[in-house]
């Protein structure tokens, strides 16, 4: 008869209590990450921006011997950027504006007259009394005046926040660019020297990955703009300088921002000289996108590290998902880091290179 086995012991209790330590620490490192998810964003965007703005410190400082220097030459003009954009593209808006309110009133005499002189339009008037239900809205937008102080007092908070946001960033950019590689270099070199190079080497491609896919971008999004201008200029449309800064910033969006931006001018050019200027808008859009992603973006991008089309749009889609259009921004480099990072350890996982990294130093004499 043969004998029945017996059953498998039971966990020791150390395992257990060791498995409910783990999982109760993971849980509580999520946690803590969902707290500090904010700060944690803000130390994500200051390194990539220390990362980026690396490659110009690095040219200034092999000209000026300086890097203190280079680096405050650099975040000066990071910093006078935005002025200079909203220098460029508030002017005009609050003239569009103005002129917008001041020709309300010509609008609706136009628009009185259209109703009148159109049968269909005439008809409906006299039945649902539009004219009359539009100026009864407008006697009570006084009434709304609070709610509107409301509004603006949080779009003042709200932009507050964004300033401190900003000035935190690039402070810690600021840190983390001014030590240069030290901290890199200090987790290298705990790694041992079979790992020390391996590290180093990342490091290395990643941040060429960064910069040069920066670079690309903004060189990019300068040519849009150039040409945008160019083409606005040539059609006669007001204030063709603010619209082309306008292509150049939504540009650098992937994927979606070079056709926002045609959009948005393709909208303004209709109250230009309809429909000849938007005509002529249009299909130089098309043309020039086309362009753009098959001749200018491959050509500018050819020394960064090429990503995937289909990993660049599920980056792109989880980044903006995510971070809005800030994650849209960064979901393509962060990507190409992941990738880098994915390619060299699978070349330090490679038989030749383990055997290397186990073998036995050679003795010296």
């Amino acid at each position: 008869m043969a004998a029945v086995p017996s059953p498998a012991p039971g966990l020791p209790a150390r395992v257990v209590l060791r498995v409910v330590l783990v999982v109760l620490l993971v849980v509580l490192t999520l946690y803590l990450i969902y707290l500090l998810r904010q700060p944690l964003t803000w130390i994500f965007i200051a390194g990539f921006l220390a990362i980026a703005l690396s490659g110009p410190v690095n040219w200034l400082q092999r000209r000026t011997k300086r890097r203190a220097l280079s680096i405050a030459l650099v975040y000066v003009a990071v910093v006078l950027v935005p002025v200079l954009l909203a220098a460029i593209l508030v002017p005009p808006i609050v003239e569009q504006l103005n002129n917008l309110i001041n020709n309300l009133p010509a609008y609706a005499r136009d628009l009185q007259d259209f109703v009148a002189k159109n049968d269909t339009l005439r008809r409906l008037e006299e039945d649902y009394n539009i004219t009359a239900e539009l100026q009864k809205q407008a006697s009570t937008l006084p009434g709304r005046v609070g709610d509107a102080a409301g509004i603006l007092s949080d779009i003042g908070l709200g932009l507050v926040n964004s300033v401190f946001a900003g000035v935190t960033i690039l402070v810690l950019s600021l840190f983390m660019l001014g030590s240069g590689r030290s901290w890199l270099n200090w987790v290298a070199d705990r790694q041992g020297p079979e790992r020390g190079p391996w590290l180093r080497r990342l490091f290395d491609r990643i941040a060429n990955a960064v910069g040069n896919y920066v670079a690309g971008a903004l060189g990019q999004a300068l040519i849009a703009g150039v040409l945008a201008y160019v083409v606005l200029l040539i059609l006669g449309v007001p204030y063709a300088g603010s619209l082309a800064v306008v292509i150049f910033l939504l540009d650098l969006v992937p994927l979606v921002g070079a056709t926002l931006g045609a959009i948005l001018v393709g909208i303004i050019t209709v109250f230009n000289d309809f429909p000849t200027t938007t005509v002529i808008w249009v299909i130089w859009s098309i043309v020039y996108q086309q362009l753009e992603n098959n001749v200018i973006q491959p050509r500018i991008q050819a020394k960064a590290v090429s990503v995937h089309p289909f990993v660049v749009l599920t980056s792109v889609l989880f980044g903006s998902t995510l971070f809005g259009v800030l994650g849209a921004l960064l979901a393509i480099p962060v990507a190409a880091a992941i990738q880098i990072g994915i390619i060299e350890y699978n070349s330090l996982r490679r038989p030749e290179n383990v055997a290397a990294v186990q073998a036995p130093p050679e003795p010296t004499e």
